[in-house]
């Protein structure tokens, strides 16, 4: 499981064809994409892992605070494309991601973790498999990954 996390001053989800938006202030979102092989114990590392990074700052100025510190937001959106191979040619493979019906079931269950993680009004999510228009202020930019398996 591979989460793409970016400290956010704002960031917000849009789906037009499903006519469902959510919006987030302060936070991270969390683009998480499911590699084949990932289980519950993949969700609970990197959902565990991304509730407790610091990068946030504190009064000094460095990064000390997590989200739950900050008593930040969190938007989730399901990015399989995290998972496409490009050391051949120059069109994506995405075999390594896992299929959607496993993926869907474990981003899910990031999503509940990431709840009980830092409270069930903290957290908004996109739409599993849906075409999505993501808007993502970063700040600082603070950009890191956080991987279960290497």
């Amino acid at each position: 499981m591979r989460a793409l996390i970016q400290r956010v001053s704002e960031g917000g989800v849009e789906i037009k064809e499903e006519n469902y938006s959510a919006s987030i202030g302060k936070g991270m979102v969390i683009l998480l994409g499911v590699k084949e092989g990932d289980s519950e114990k993949d969700v609970l590392f990197v959902a565990d892992k991304c509730a407790n990074l610091r990068i946030f700052e504190d009064d000094e100025g460095k990064m000390n605070l997590s989200v739950k510190d900050v008593k930040g937001d969190v938007l989730i959106i399901s990015q399989f494309t995290l998972y496409g191979n490009t050391r051949k040619g120059n069109r994506p493979s995405f075999t390594a991601a896992a299929k959607p019906e496993a993926a869907k079931r474990l981003y899910e269950l990031f999503i509940e973790r990431m709840k009980e993680n830092i409270g069930r009004e903290k957290v908004k999510a996109g739409i599993f498999g849906a075409m999505m228009s993501v808007k993502i202020i970063n700040n600082g930019p603070v950009t890191l990954i956080v991987e279960s398996k290497n």
